[in-house]
């Protein structure tokens, strides 16, 4: 089994509830065991600035679905949660990053790990030193 780390965020409609429903798709897949999950912090918008503010979390789980796989898990939930994506950075209903795979590093057209932002944005780090301190830390320290 792999320890991940899923970051989430949502700033359309009840955001917060958006988070909860995918949190809960989350550890309804058999696959999937959660482990923690951070609070929910509200943040501003990252990139396009001229959009609501986010609602940020992130969990912790084990899993035996491979890193494609669960990205692949993670964008259905993504679907059928609702997301429609229309503008890189803008308004979305839910978005679920795979931030963190075990201490994978790799990079495909479809997947980057660990994510190659994470270390720059706070409505990341923060969640996931809440629940995962030593990946937060692994984030920074690789980054440098």
């Amino acid at each position: 089994m792999a320890r991940a780390v899923l970051a989430l965020g949502a700033n359309i409609g009840d955001a917060a509830s958006q988070i909860e429903a995918a949190i809960k798709a989350i550890g309804e897949n058999p696959q999937i065991t959660l482990l923690k999950r951070s609070t929910i912090i509200v943040t501003p918008p990252w990139g396009v600035v001229d959009q609501d503010e986010f609602h940020n979390g992130a969990v912790l789980v084990e899993t035996d679905l491979s890193p494609l796989e669960l990205l692949d898990f993670c964008l259905a939930t993504e679907t059928v949660l609702g997301r429609v994506r229309t503008l890189k950075w803008g308004p979305r209903i839910i978005d679920i990053d795979v931030i963190a795979y075990d201490r994978l590093e790799m990079e495909t057209e479809r997947l980057t790990l660990p994510h190659p932002y994470a270390h720059e944005r706070d409505f990341v780090l923060v969640p996931v030193r809440e629940i995962a301190p030593d990946v937060a830390e692994w984030l920074v320290r690789r980054s440098r």
